[in-house]
C-alpha cells in the first residue's frame, strides 16, 4: 500500500503537491496554519512561466482552469523615473508567454481541485520530532498530534519542517517593502491608475522604488521597496497605518504626486515585509521520510520564480511518488537532486534588486529589460 503523504502548509506548491498525489491515487493530508481559505489576502499577480509552472499545473490536471483564470494584457510594464516620466512603455504583444493570473485565484483553483477533508485549516504547527521506524511527530497548537512516516515540509520561509533537515535560516537581504492597495483605481484615484498603466510598473532610483501592478476590478497593488537595515521601523508601531505611512512617504519626499499616491491613498492599512533568504545552494543530506519544497528548501527575494518553482516542485514530488510507490526513499533522492540543481541555478541568475535599486537605477532596468547591455 502507498505510505500517505503529510504535507504541511497550504500554498500554491503544497497544494500541487496535494493535487497530483490526489490524482495518482495516493492518500494526503495538508495542515494549514490559517484558519481558512479567505483568512488573508494571498499576495498578488504571478506570471506562470511555460517552462516550471504551466507544467507544473498540466502534471496536475488543472491547465485548462488556469488559462480561465488568466487576467488579458497584463503581460505590459513600464519603468519610471522618481519625477513620473516614462523611460520605457511595453505593451502586451499578446502572445500569452508568461500570462499573469491572481494568486488567490490560482490557490483557490487548486483548493476546489481537492476533496473536502484533505486540508485541515487552523491547524498551526508548533514543532516537529522524529520517532522511531523513521516515523515523524507533528505538534499543532490545538495540542493535538499527528504521526507519519512521510513528511514534506511546504512552510514557507520559517519551515518547523527544515529543522529536521538542515540548521539553516533565513537571512535578510537589505530590502523593506510596504504594501497598499488602491481600489477601484481608474474611477477613485485617476493619477495613479495611469501611473501605473495596463500591467506592471517600476518606478525606480537608487536605494528605492515603488512597484506596482494592476488587478482585477481596477485594483492597484503596491509595493513602497527600500534598502534599508532590519531594524529600519523598529520603533514605530506597525499597527499605527498614519504613522507607518508618513515615515514611508517621507522616504519619496520629491517624487511626482501621482507615484506617492500609491502609498499615502492606501485603502488597506500598509503592511511591512522585510525580505530574506536562504544561502545560495541550500541543500541537505538525505534524511529518510521527510523533504522540503519551495521556499522552505530555496527561499529567495521575489524575482517572479518563487511561485513558479514551488509549484515546479511539488508536481516532481508529486510524479516522483508516483512512479516509484514501492520505494519512497529513491523517489525522494531523485527529487532533491534535480530540485537542489534548479534552485542553484535560479539563485545564480542577476540579482534583480541591485538592478532596481543600484546606483545606474532606473536606467539598469530599462536595460535588462531590453535586452540592452548596462550602462550603453
Amino acid at each position: 500500500m502507498t505510505t500517505p503523504v503529510t504535507i504541511i502548509g497550504a500554498g500554491l506548491g503544497g497544494l500541487v503537491l496535494a493535487r497530483v498525489l490526489h490524482v495518482h491515487g495516493i492518500p494526503v493530508t495538508v495542515y494549514e496554519a490559517e484558519p481558512s481559505p479567505a483568512a488573508r489576502r494571498q499576495g498578488g499577480m504571478l506570471d506562470i512561466h511555460p517552462w516550471n509552472g504551466q507544467p507544473a499545473l498540466e502534471a496536475a490536471g488543472l491547465i485548462e482552469g488556469f488559462r480561465e483564470l488568466v487576467l488579458e494584457g497584463r503581460e505590459s510594464y513600464r519603468v519610471l523615473d522618481r519625477k513620473g516620466t516614462v523611460l520605457l512603455d511595453r505593451a502586451d504583444d499578446g502572445t500569452g508567454e508568461r500570462p499573469e493570473v491572481q494568486r488567490g485565484e490560482l490557490r483557490q483553483l487548486l483548493l476546489d481541485s481537492l476533496p473536502n477533508g484533505i486540508v485541515r485549516w487552523g491547524c498551526k504547527v508548533t514543532g516537529v520530532q522524529t520517532l522511531d521506524e523513521g516515523r515523524y511527530k507533528v505538534g499543532l497548537a490545538d495540542g493535538t498530534t499527528a504521526v507519519t512516516s512521510l513528511l514534506v515540509g511546504a512552510d514557507g520561509a520559517w519551515s518547523r519542517v527544515r529543522s529536521l533537515l538542515s540548521g539553516a535560516t533565513p537571512e535578510y537581504v537589505g530590502v523593506s517593502v510596504i504594501e497598499t492597495f488602491l481600489f477601484d483605481g481608474d474611477t477613485r484615484h485617476p493619477a495613479a491608475a495611469k501611473a501605473v498603466g495596463a500591467g506592471s510598473l517600476f518606478a525606480l532610483t537608487p536605494g528605492k522604488g515603488i512597484l506596482a501592478h494592476r488587478e482585477s476590478g481596477g485594483t492597484l497593488h503596491s509595493y513602497a521597496q527600500l534598502v534599508k537595515p532590519q531594524d529600519w521601523l523598529a520603533g514605530i508601531d506597525l499597527t499605527d497605518a498614519a504613522t507607518v505611512t508618513a515615515r514611508v512617504v517621507e522616504e519619496f519626499d520629491g517624487w511626482a504626486p501621482e507615484l506617492t499616491a500609491l502609498i499615502t491613498d492606501s485603502d488597506t492599512p500598509p503592511v511591512l515585509r522585510r525580505l530574506f533568504t536562504l544561502p545560495t545552494g541550500h541543500r541537505w543530506n538525505r534524511t529518510s521520510g521527510v523533504t522540503l519544497l519551495g521556499d522552505a528548501a530555496h527561499l529567495m527575494p521575489p524575482n517572479g520564480e518563487g511561485a513558479n518553482l514551488a509549484m515546479q516542485d511539488g508536481a516532481a514530488l508529486g510524479q516522483a511518488i508516483a512512479a516509484r510507490p514501492d520505494d519512497v526513499e529513491a523517489a525522494l533522492a531523485e527529487y532533491e537532486q534535480a530540485m537542489f540543481t534548479r534552485a542553484a541555478a535560479e539563485a545564480a541568475d542577476d540579482d534583480i534588486y541591485t538592478i532596481m535599486f543600484g546606483d545606474d537605477a532606473p536606467h539598469s532596468m530599462v536595460a535588462m529589460l531590453t535586452g540592452a547591455e548596462q550602462g550603453s
